[in-house]
């Protein structure tokens, strides 16, 4: 039988997710995204903890451009806030999503930004 579109990241996801683990010094940047939005968070998984967020749905944040240049500049805001307090490295969590598009988008956005994979 033939897996849904969901159950498909699923499985991924919790491929993924047994290899990566974030910690406080490093924690893991993870990524959603929606048909209209994209969301970003650090986790610290040790602690079970979010450290930062932040989306395109934020009070504040400009929605210019298409979504891919929505994505990016959602990745340099969240390099920003994790830069301020002192988190320089983290590990990327694509989410079961492609590395591609939206999602690169977010890494290269963050990198520009200061943040090291």
């Amino acid at each position: 039988m033939a897996l849904t579109k969901y159950e498909r990241r699923k499985r991924i996801k919790l491929r993924i997710r047994k290899i990566i683990k974030g910690s406080e010094a490093r924690p893991r940047l993870s990524v959603f995204r929606s048909n209209t939005d994209i969301y970003v968070q650090l986790v610290d998984d040790l602690s079970g903890k979010t450290i930062l967020a932040a989306s395109s749905r934020d009070k504040g944040f400009d929605k210019k451009g298409n979504k891919t240049e929505v994505a990016k500049s959602v990745g340099k805001v969240i390099a920003e806030k994790a830069v301020s307090k002192g988190i320089k490295a983290v590990v990327f969590d694509r989410g079961g999503y492609l590395y591609h598009g939206r999602v690169k988008s977010v890494a290269d956005g963050a990198r520009e930004a200061g943040l090291e994979f």
